[in-house]
């Protein structure tokens, strides 16, 4: 079951992934589809992973969505390349911005996303949701 899990997450994951990098036009030479990509990646996995053992998800959709999805989803192969071939073109800003926008903004939003979650969840317990 752990296989299907991560087949079907790692499926549409990809396909929402190539479908927004086709989507969001590069900035100049600033692969912005990438840093999208990446930062909600890391956004919705900090908040599934703080809501997920709180409201009991299954094991198997949490390795669905969070290995098999995001995982497929997010790509560090594809920031490390595209770093790469910026310094390699004597661009070493946008390569110096691409980093600390996927690193810094990664932390950022992931823990923007456990915030959201722990929000959310004393919000439910205090009777407001």
């Amino acid at each position: 079951m752990n296989v299907i899990a991560l087949i079907v997450g790692g499926f549409f994951g990809s396909l929402l992934r190539y479908g927004l990098g086709v989507g969001i036009p590069s900035v100049g030479s600033f692969p912005l589809s990438t840093v999208v990509i990446n930062l909600t990646g890391c956004l919705f996995l900090g908040w599934f992973f703080t809501v997920a053992p709180l409201r009991k998800i299954p094991s198997q959709l949490r390795l669905g969505l969070g290995t098999g999805f995001t995982g497929a989803f997010t790509t560090f192969s594809t920031f490390s390349v595209q770093t790469l071939e910026a310094l390699s073109s004597n661009r070493p800003g946008t390569a110096a911005a691409y980093v600390l926008a996927n690193v810094i903004g990664g932390l950022l939003m992931a823990g923007f996303g456990m915030w959201i979650a722990g929000k959310n969840q004393s919000r439910q317990r205090e009777g407001h949701a």
